[in-house]
């Protein structure tokens, strides 16, 4: 192995060395006359190749927000449960009303939950929501959960606030691809559209997605539910929203609910009050 090392090295002191002295001036001897210089220059090198021009890496496209998206569910299915238990619970019964969309709706039964069970379980609503969905994750559930059998009255839509990557255009397409999915699974239904509501990350892009949505609105079957007016500014937040400058605490659920309770009842009545059984 030595020998081998001290070789190579040997040849490539050589060839080093070699190369130098093609390099040099050479003088030639003094001849009648005045001494000529004659330059021998190097010997041709071999042509270097120039460097690869570096890969651009883009960045991928946003996904379709029009387009049923099932891969958040396959990368962790556990984001289903809650969809799934809700489902459950009206095995064996219908829903009068269904709530359509992501984090902010599943909050309902959570910071929620007191003005849930006040003003909408009586009327045997569906919370149909879940954390990080956007537009095209609601439209892949709608299609894979057995909410089809069920006959709501009244569907409440909020959905697009997670969109961040797409247009206010491209949002608008997908809230209208969630209502058009809707009117097509349940005929006749009244949609109550909920403006996507103000925050601290993408606060600009879900207003110029609200200015769309507005438009969206008949006042026959679909009615939009502004809320942005009533979630004034405060400080660095705004009125019903929690600490996290995006969803609503338990004031910003009442906040949403007496908004849309005039609306709501118009549109499905309170069911009436039964007198308890007498003992």
């Amino acid at each position: 192995m030595m020998n081998r090392r001290f070789l190579l090295t040997t040849g490539l002191v050589c060839s080093f060395t070699a190369s130098c002295c093609w390099a040099q001036t050479a003088v030639l001897p003094p001849v009648s006359g005045p001494v000529t210089v004659v330059s021998q220059g190097s010997p041709a090198a071999t042509p270097v190749a120039a460097p690869a021009a570096p890969v651009l890496h883009m960045p991928d496209p946003p996904a379709p927000t029009t387009v049923p998206n099932v891969i958040r569910f396959l990368n962790n299915p556990d984001l289903l449960k809650f969809s799934t238990q809700q489902v459950a619970e009206f095995n064996g019964r219908d829903a009068d009303m269904i709530f359509l969309g992501d984090s902010i709706t599943q909050g309902w039964r959570g910071r929620g939950e007191q003005v849930w069970e006040a003003n909408f379980a009586p009327r045997n609503a569906l919370d149909f929501g879940i954390s990080g969905d956007q537009t095209q994750h609601v439209l892949w559930r709608m299609d894979n959960y057995p909410i089809q059998r069920l006959h709501p009255k009244v569907a409440v839509v909020l959905i697009g606030t997670n969109n961040t990557h797409n247009t206010a255009p491209e949002i608008a397409d997908g809230v209208k691809a969630v209502l058009t999915k809707t009117q097509t699974m349940y005929p006749g239904i009244k949609i109550i559209l909920v403006s996507i509501m103000p925050n601290k990350r993408a606060n600009d892009l879900m207003m110029a997605a609200d200015e769309i949505l507005k438009t969206f609105a008949d006042n026959q079957t679909v009615y939009y539910l502004d809320l942005v007016p009533v979630m004034t500014p405060v400080g660095d937040n705004w009125k019903g929203l929690g600490a996290d400058h995006l969803h609503p605490d338990a004031s910003g659920y009442q906040l949403w609910a007496d908004a849309m309770m005039p609306l709501l009842n118009k549109l499905l009545p309170p069911p009436v009050a039964t007198a308890p059984a007498a003992q």
